[in-house]
């Protein structure tokens, strides 16, 4: 099993999950983060830290959930690492219960640490 990042994430990208990360396994894109599956060792800190719910663990996905985990296996090995929190977009509230956002998902990498 491993922790993974989806949908609600997008748009809001907040990074209060990164710091607690013990093995920084978060990377960034444009508009969210992702984990990398492989590197994830399942420890669940990341989860209560995130404010919109946007990280589950793997047996945690519902139907039509389970893209997530090769989005996120596929960008963490594209996007930088991200180890330290960073302001969230000015916007992301605005963006936190908004349904529909993985059309809005931007495959560009963000800035990293």
């Amino acid at each position: 099993m491993t922790f993974l990042v989806t949908e609600q994430c997008v748009k809001c990208k907040y990074t209060d999950c990164v710091e607690v990360c013990p093995v920084d396994c978060f990377y960034e894109g444009e508009n969210m983060l992702v984990i990398n599956p492989d590197e994830c060792i399942d420890c669940g800190v990341c989860e209560p830290e995130c404010p919109v719910e946007a990280i589950k663990s793997e047996e945690e996905l519902m139907p039509g959930e389970e893209k997530w985990y090769e989005f996120n296996e596929k960008f963490s090995a594209l996007w930088p690492n991200i180890t330290k929190i960073k302001d969230a977009p000015a916007d992301a509230d605005d963006w936190a219960n908004k349904e529909g956002k993985d059309k809005l998902v931007s495959e560009k990498p963000g800035e990293g640490d």
